[in-house]
Parts: structure tokens; sequence; C-alpha cells
């Protein structure tokens, strides 16, 4: 967003321009746009090697773009000028500390290069990551999912304006990425602008705001998430009922797209592609029909659909 005068908007906590960068001959990210608002949650979603990393870099400012613009809070945010980074913070690819000094000591040094931005005390970070029993462990022994909610804590020091994840939640347990999740979803409530990326599509379905898809180094999609609704492909449904046969020639008197799942008894599911609207039609069709269902859930979240559309598959899990 640009005022009259072709300047950033003040209200943007992020916005970035044009953002390419090269790496020899290979185009990494090409002409990335995107604004990221204050008390938001953006979502960066791509395979490995999509760019997401390396824009997560420039926004930094740990690369300097080939083209394009960075601005932060309304301002020009040139590489190389720690000054218009303040009110950001965040980490890349994984939080890195020193492993031969405890939890602790590791904040409170990051404190002190802090100075007058590090508001939070490293006993209250660590508590919000819920890892201040451990906090006189040295970090050599914890595990990557500790690591990473260290990383939080170590973003959280300074009350960002603007944090920047790269993939928060990796290597986390399901109660702690939930925990995580809440948290940066606590701080977009507080009025943070949150700029994750993630390969968890439920945990992007989840809380953010809005997404940009990148596939490629390009944006293959952008928008939010009821515009994500909209655009995603004819949901699909698996359906398991007592009689397979008069099911699907249900579905066929609906003009349904369907794949027959298997024997007849609820075996394997009948998957039927559907809008809501047409779903529900289906399902009191079968109950008319005197075709029991047992059971019917989604087949692919609306996310998903929309990934695998434009990009021709899901993107990888992260081990």
């Amino acid at each position: 967003m640009r005022d009259h005068t072709g300047r950033p908007e003040p209200d943007l906590a992020l916005e970035t321009h044009a953002l390419t960068k090269r790496f020899g001959d290979r185009l990494v990210v090409n002409n990335i746009n995107l604004q990221v608002a204050p008390g938001s949650v953006y979502g960066l979603l791509g395979r490995n090697g999509a760019g997401k990393t390396t824009l997560m870099r420039m926004i930094l400012g740990l690369l300097t773009p080939d083209s394009g613009s960075v601005s932060l809070f309304g301002r020009p945010a040139p590489a190389g000028d720690p000054a218009t980074r303040d009110g950001v913070a965040g980490f890349v690819e994984e939080p890195r500390f020193y492993p031969y000094l405890s939890a602790q000591r590791n904040l409170k040094l990051l404190a002190q290069l802090d100075g007058p931005q590090a508001i939070l005390t490293p006993q209250a970070a660590l508590e919000l990551v819920d890892l201040a029993d451990r906090r006189r462990d040295k970090v050599g022994t914890f595990s990557t999912g500790m690591r990473q909610r260290l990383g939080v804590a170590a973003a959280l020091l300074r009350n960002p304006r603007l944090i920047v994840l790269d993939e928060p939640t990796i290597g986390l347990d399901p109660a702690n990425a939930l925990d995580v999740r809440a948290q940066l979803r606590a701080l977009a409530d507080r009025g943070v602008a949150v700029l994750l990326s993630s390969h968890n599509m439920a945990e992007v379905a989840e809380i953010c705001d809005r997404v940009l898809i990148i596939h490629a180094g390009r944006t293959v999609w952008a928008g939010t998430q009821a515009s994500l609704h909209v655009a995603a492909p004819t949901p699909a449904y698996r359906v398991w009922t007592n009689d397979d046969e008069r099911a699907a020639a249900v579905g066929r008197r609906h003009a349904l797209r369907m794949e027959t799942g298997g024997r007849s008894g609820g075996g394997a599911p009948l998957i039927i592609h559907a809008n809501e609207g047409q779903r529900d039609a289906f399902v009191l069709e079968l109950a008319r029909a005197g075709v029991a269902v047992r059971q019917l859930e989604p087949d692919v979240p609306p996310l998903e659909a929309l990934f695998t559309a434009l990009t021709g598959s899901i993107p990888e899990v992260a081990a």
C-alpha cells in the first residue's frame, strides 16, 4: 500500500515491493510484494527451495536484494542498516546460541546487546515458552524443539512490533507447538505484526489471517483466509456408508464428481467433490434413500487443495 506520493503507507508494519534476489544464474526470489499490518499473522507457504528463507533474510536485512525494496513501519529499510530494524525480531532457518552457556545466560547476553530495546527479562521470556525450569541447563543439551522455543523467547525479549519467524514450531511436540501458536496469536491480538513461514498447512490455516504461497521464487497466490476458501478447488469429502453402490447412484443423480472407494459395506470411502450446499443435499438424499452415512470427513483441506493445484504437490513436512 502506498500513499499519493508513492511512499509506503505508515500503517503497515512491513511492505516489500518487487523484491528480487539471484544467486548466480538462479532466480531465487522473483518480484515478491507483500504487506503485513500490525495485529495480523501472515503466513508464507512453499516447498523447500521455494524462496521463503531468502525472502525472510532480505526482510531482516541479512541479504541485499538485487532489486526491489523493504519498508518497515512506513520507512525504507535498506540492508545493512540495523537502525531501520528497531522494533523487529526473529530468526531464519534455526536460532543459534552458545551451546556451552545456559539458556538464561544466552538470553542475558542478547538482552545486553539489545540494550534499551530489551523489554522482557530473560526469566519472563523463558516462562512464556515454558523453559523456565531449564534456564540453568546448557543449550548444547537442548533438543531441536527446545532450541526453537528458546529462539522464540529471544525474539520476545525486545517486545517487538514485528516478529519474523522461520518454521517456529519445527521439532516441537504437539502440546508445545500449540503453545507457540497461541503465543503468536496473542502477540497479534496485542497489535504485533507476525510473519512466519511453515510447512504445516494446518498451522497456517489455524492462525494466519493472510497467506502467501511461493513456488519457484514467485508468488502464485496471496490473500485472506476467506478468499482462500473461494479460490480453492471444489472441496472433496470421504464418505463411508452401508451401501456404496446406492450412494454412488445418488451422487450421479446430483451430478457429483466421484471416485468409488472400494467394496460395498463401508470398507473404503466414497470420495465426492462438492461444495457445502451440494454436500448437504447429497447427505439428505442418502437418508431419504435409506443409505446410512457412517462417517463423513474432508478429504483435502482447502489450503492443501489450493497449494496442490498451484504447485503440483503438497509441501514436504520437515523432519
